[in-house]
């Protein structure tokens, strides 16, 4: 009852089952790196907001967020360039 509780039930080879884990992790990846972009453009529009929120942000975090939003965007940049060469 063991072993056929182990067995796949399409009984798969190793191979497929390797091939089919393999597509999963990538497709894990994939969606990893969605999210982190998704996140880093969050990050750029917030980091937009309070560099151009005026007098109300020190003038060195308005500084630090304006650098911010240009480095975060060449960095999504970079990332859609990559992913796009994998796919």
């Amino acid at each position: 009852m063991k072993a056929a509780a182990a067995a796949s039930p399409k009984s798969e080879t190793v191979a497929q089952r390797v091939r089919r884990l393999q597509s999963e992790a990538r497709q894990l990846a994939k969606d990893h790196i969605k999210a982190l972009s998704a996140a880093m453009v969050e990050v750029e529009t917030l980091a937009a907001e309070i560099a151009e929120g005026g007098d109300a942000y020190p003038p060195g975090v308005r500084d630090i967020a304006r650098r911010l939003v240009e480095d975060v965007e060449a960095r999504v940049q970079t990332l859609d360039a990559i992913v796009a060469r994998t796919a």
